[in-house]
């Protein structure tokens, strides 16, 4: 057993080291996640069968999915999402929901469950694979780069909540229960040990001093704390990115505000830990669930599903900043077509939300496959369209001939 884990993991591992170096040879006009997830794919039991998702293997994906949500958590900024550009957010990811469910009834023939599926997949928004994308291209701090991660929050927030409630096998009062049981833990769990901390300044002092040491204080609470709400989301049968994400949200809002600094310098060390090994682990063992062979022979099926998230995450995204006043500060068309692409892009979520369709019985793997796949293609082609959405309007110059301030380097 130890050495067809090791063997499984000497491939991930392989195709870990792999993707990046073709990512910087394409000059990440293919992002580093979807060379993980076509190597993964390659490896794995529909192709070559170099690597099996071992129990092992699945509990280290686990874990990456966790680090995933986390770090997502971490960079969304709860004012942002309190604001009235928050607020427009959030409406606008209720009307794309049902648009994706209205579209997706049409197509499965009023199965409701399966339609559920679809438009959570549909409009979900991959903001853990979209940051690495921002802070290469440099929009990270513009009005682009906030408005992405506002979208992206609710984008990855609301598809959680929304998979807990009616996905469940609970009834859907049950499920709300279980929600707000889960919410007043997960603030509990956050809040005891910052109050001990406080009433406790001598220890608070030293854990803070520890904190940059091989100790590594700061960080083992966060992975404490990270653990602690992915065990009670499966305790309480809920997604485990609901875990995580709540985890780095009340996390970094905390070390925020005490220390900012100190707050991004943690970030900085979950990168590091889960961009290295756990992150990779989950893009390559979702590659390989992907069947290619079936995919190809359903291309129709990836292709509408594709274009369906455009239409119905995208679009309206677009549409809203080119309409109605979202205090987005989204000045020309370009931003605002960049912001629905980037909103578009999903990946993490539709993983998440088929695996629970697939253990369900409501769809076959076959299609998850295809969908899986159509977010890898949202990631590969809508943010490299927006880049040269923004890259054209840089190069147009304003009435007063400034360059827009989004404009990516």
């Amino acid at each position: 057993m130890l050495l067809e884990n090791l063997i499984s993991m000497w491939w991930i591992t392989l195709v870990a080291v792999l993707a990046p170096i073709l990512a910087l040879v394409t000059r990440r006009t293919v992002p580093d996640a979807v060379w993980l997830l076509a190597f993964g794919a390659l490896i794995g039991p529909h192709a070559l069968g170099l690597a099996e998702p071992t129990e092992s293997v699945e509990f280290l994906r686990e874990l990456g999915l966790g680090l995933l949500f986390l770090l997502a958590g971490f960079e969304v900024n709860p004012r942002d999402m309190r604001s009235r550009q928050g607020r427009q957010a959030a409406l606008t990811w209720l009307l794309c929901a049902a648009l994706g469910f209205g579209a997706a009834m049409l197509f499965v023939g009023g199965d409701v469950q399966i339609a559920v599926v679809l438009a959570i997949a549909s409009t979900s928004t991959a903001l853990g694979t979209l940051l690495p994308i921002l802070k290469d291209s440099g929009v990270i701090e513009s009005p682009l780069g906030r408005s992405v991660m506002v979208h992206g929050a609710f984008g990855e927030l609301l598809p959680i909540v929304a998979m807990s409630l009616l996905l469940s096998t609970r009834g859907s009062w049950q499920a709300a229960i279980v929600l707000i049981v889960f919410a007043v833990a997960a603030v509990a769990t956050v809040a005891i040990p910052s109050r001990f901390f406080r009433h406790v300044p001598l220890l608070g002092r030293s854990f803070a001093a520890a904190a940059n040491t091989t100790m590594q204080t700061t960080v083992r609470v966060t992975f404490l704390i990270l653990v602690t709400l992915m065990m009670l989301t499966a305790v309480l049968e809920l997604d485990v990115a609901l875990g995580a994400f709540t985890a780095g949200l009340l996390v970094s809002s905390v070390l925020r505000a005490k220390n900012p600094e100190h707050a991004q310098e943690v970030m900085h060390k979950i990168e590091v830990v889960g961009f290295s090994l756990l992150i990779p682990v989950f893009f390559v063992t979702s590659g390989m669930e992907i069947d290619v062979a079936a995919v190809l022979a359903r291309w129709p099926m990836l292709l509408a599903f594709t274009a369906t998230i455009l239409l119905v995450r995208g679009l309206p995204v677009f549409l809203r900043e080119q309409w109605t006043s979202t205090d987005s500060g989204l000045a020309t068309r370009p931003e605002r077509a960049a912001l629905g692409l980037y909103a578009a892009t999903g990946l993490p979520m539709i993983v998440a939300v088929t695996q629970i369709a697939v253990s369900s019985e409501l769809i076959s793997e076959t299609i998850a496959s295809v969908l899986v796949t159509a977010g890898a293609v949202t990631v590969l082609i809508f943010p490299l369209a927006a880049g040269q959405l923004m890259r054209r309007g840089a190069s147009t110059p304003s009435a007063d001939g400034s360059v827009p301030a989004s404009a990516p380097r």
